[in-house]
């Protein structure tokens, strides 16, 4: 049986991205933990994987960015081999502010690295994975939100906006590169404990949640590594809620 192929985090220095290149480093693959700006907490993801026994390389590259994305998936393969997977991951919530008040820029550059970027680091790994393409077949997997289905937290609308988009997107990209040995699915999270949650929000959500708790990023990331792994292998367009019941 071959080792598992590589896998390319986007926005995998912190929370969810953190736990995801963590779990897969463990299951074997190596992985390239891809960061825009903080580069010392991606080499400490990377740090933890190696010290683990894994095999993983940090990899700078803005996908907000359309220049950066080909550099980023070059460098990585140069660092660590045939692309096997992609986890769209990076992610920003934009400014937080009603939608009368929102400005042009700041919606621009939310959806420039939410959802443009997903999309343009998805062509970029169809043209590697794509038997289309000569390539060996693959996953990928985009973050999703249940705000794409409740429309979002107060102030953070756009957000959920373009998670919609991304929802949207999983769905016909996966039935337009079913036939090419590439399945595209998505995890849809609930309120997660990362720094992108304050702790004022936190408490004040916990009510809303059946299962009365926020997640944890390992929790995101188990159902991301299952949607790459072969036991996912008939799923393909699918988005899976991991939200405690929200």
């Amino acid at each position: 049986m071959s080792p598992p192929g590589m896998i390319l985090v986007t926005g995998g220095g912190r929370g969810i991205g953190a736990a995801v290149a963590r779990k897969l480093g463990s299951l074997g693959h190596p992985v390239a933990v891809n960061y825009a700006g903080n580069a010392k907490a991606a080499a400490a993801v990377v740090t933890t994987i190696r010290t683990a026994g894994g095999t993983a390389e940090v990899i700078q590259g803005d996908v907000g960015d359309p220049a950066a994305i080909e550099v980023l998936f070059e460098k990585a393969i140069a660092a660590l081999g045939p692309l096997a997977g992609l986890v769209n991951n990076a992610g920003i919530t934009g400014t937080q502010a009603r939608v009368a008040e929102q400005q042009a820029a700041d919606l621009t550059r939310l959806f420039a690295v939410n959802v443009v970027g997903t999309m343009l680091c998805t062509g970029a790994a169809i043209r590697r994975l794509s038997t289309r393409h000569g390539g060996p077949g693959g996953a990928i997997v985009n973050l999703a939100s249940v705000a794409a289905r409740t429309g979002g937290l107060p102030g953070i609308i756009p957000y959920a906006a373009t998670k919609g988009a991304i929802e949207t997107f999983t769905r016909g990209v996966a039935n337009e590169v079913a036939l090419e040995g590439i399945r595209v699915n998505a995890v849809s999270p609930g309120l997660i404990q990362t720094d992108m949650v304050s702790s004022a929000l936190a408490e004040s959500a916990k009510g809303g949640i059946p299962i009365g708790r926020l997640g944890q990023p390992e929790e995101i990331a188990e159902a991301v590594a299952f949607l790459l792994s072969p036991a996912a292998a008939y799923m393909t367009g699918s988005v899976v809620t991991v939200s405690g019941g929200r």
